[in-house]
C-alpha cells in the first residue's frame, strides 16, 4: 500500500495540484507525475547537479527533496525559464561560446547560472566557478561554460546601462 497526498504548488507560475506518493523525489514528480522532463536524472544522490530546479527561489537538488515538500512553494524548472531574459542572455551565450555539447547538464547549468545571474550580474570567472560547484559536466571541461556566463553577465549589463 502507497500512501499519497494531494499537494498544490506553483510550477513556473502557475498554480498546479498533482498527487504524490509520500516518498516520492521532485524529480519523479516533476518528470513522471507533471511531464515536465526537461529536469534530467543523473545520480539520483545529489552530486551531479542534473536535476537542479529553484524553490521559493533557491537553487535545489530535486532528486533530494521530497515531492510533499513542495507544498505551497513556488517551483522553477528549466521550463519555466522560457522567456526569462536573464535566460535567453545566458542561453545565447552558452550557444556562442560553444558550451553546450551532449546537453545533459545544460538545464542544471541553466537554472544554477540564471539564479547566480540574479544574485551577482557581472561576475567574474572565480565567481562563476563558485557559483556552479555541484554542477558536473563531462564534456566541455567547464572552461567554456565559465565563458558563457561572465559573456551572458556582461552582455545583461550592456543592456541595462
Amino acid at each position: 500500500m502507497s500512501l499519497k497526498h494531494e499537494i498544490a504548488f506553483t510550477l513556473n507560475g502557475v498554480q498546479r495540484k498533482a498527487t504524490v506518493e509520500v516518498g516520492m523525489s521532485t524529480l519523479a514528480m516533476l518528470r513522471e507525475v507533471i511531464g515536465l522532463t526537461g529536469t534530467k536524472y543523473g545520480c539520483g544522490e545529489g552530486e551531479c547537479g542534473a536535476c537542479t530546479v529553484l524553490v521559493d527561489g533557491a537553487t535545489i537538488n530535486s532528486c533530494l527533496m521530497f515531492a510533499v515538500d513542495c507544498d505551497g512553494r513556488r517551483v522553477t524548472t528549466i521550463e519555466g525559464l522560457a522567456g526569462d531574459p536573464r535566460a535567453d542572455a545566458l542561453r545565447a551565450a552558452f550557444v556562442e561560446h560553444g558550451a553546450v555539447q551532449c546537453g545533459f547538464c545544460t538545464p542544471g547549468l541553466m537554472i544554477q547560472a540564471t539564479h547566480l545571474l540574479a544574485q551577482q550580474p557581472q561576475p567574474d570567472a572565480a565567481a562563476v566557478k563558485r557559483g556552479i560547484e555541484g554542477n558536473l559536466c563531462r564534456c566541455t571541461g567547464y572552461s567554456k561554460i565559465v565563458e558563457a556566463v561572465v559573456s551572458a553577465g556582461r552582455t545583461q549589463q550592456g543592456d541595462a546601462g
